[in-house]
């Protein structure tokens, strides 16, 4: 068993997503959007006058209902201008900060997809990627997201896989020093030489036995 796929003792104690969060300067737009448009019922909204820092802006945070006990959140900080760090970019490392919602089975995906195209908003594209099904879709904001459909429960394959991968990749981060890391190609590798060595420790232990 690799490092990393041996269960914690500790775990911290957390049941599932409260909310995510993200600033916004299109106000009413996010609201029609969320609301009037998704259905996400507005269940929240803390007004302040600053918080913390002396130069913090008077802002609204507001939580819209998405499902089995998650809220979507935003700030709107009053009489502030977006900086440029949070400029829509037409670029995949932008686009991996975003929010998936969950639905139980491919007729609520395509649903979703029928009454989200029925309220006006154009879907970027519908992809089945290993095991989920998603639909791909921009708010006002330019923030991405996400209605999935996983395929399948995860089992041991997955876990142990996923630990595989992850160890190879750690290992190659590390080493960076010493090798480039460049390409999947070589986290491939690092795990078929984890399996090698694991399938040959087997195999003696088999023949001991």
């Amino acid at each position: 068993m690799t490092a990393s796929s041996t269960p914690v003792k500790n775990p911290v104690p957390i049941a599932g997503v409260h909310h995510t969060a993200r600033p916004t300067w299109k106000l009413a737009e996010t609201v029609h959007f969320y609301r009037d448009l998704l259905g996400l019922p507005l269940v929240h909204a803390i007004s302040a006058r600053g918080w913390g820092p002396e130069d913090h802006a008077d802002f609204l945070h507001f939580f819209f209902d998405s499902g089995n006990g998650s809220t979507i959140a935003f700030f709107y900080y009053i009489g502030t201008t977006p900086p440029d760090f949070v400029a829509v970019r037409d670029d995949y490392r932008y686009r991996a900060s975003h929010t998936a919602w969950r639905v139980t089975s491919r007729e609520d995906l395509l649903a979703a997809r029928e009454k989200i195209e029925a309220a006006g908003i154009e879907i970027k594209y519908q992809i089945r990627h290993e095991v989920i099904e998603s639909i791909y879709f921009d708010d006002p904001n330019g923030y991405s997201l996400e209605i999935t459909w996983q395929v399948r429960p995860f089992g041991q394959v997955d876990l142990d896989d996923a630990a595989r991968t992850m160890d190879a990749a750690v290992a190659l981060e590390n080493a960076r020093g010493q090798t480039p890391f460049t390409k999947i190609d070589q986290v491939w590798s690092g795990k078929a030489g984890k399996l090698a060595e694991e399938f040959e420790q087997a195999k003696t232990l088999e023949e001991v036995a």
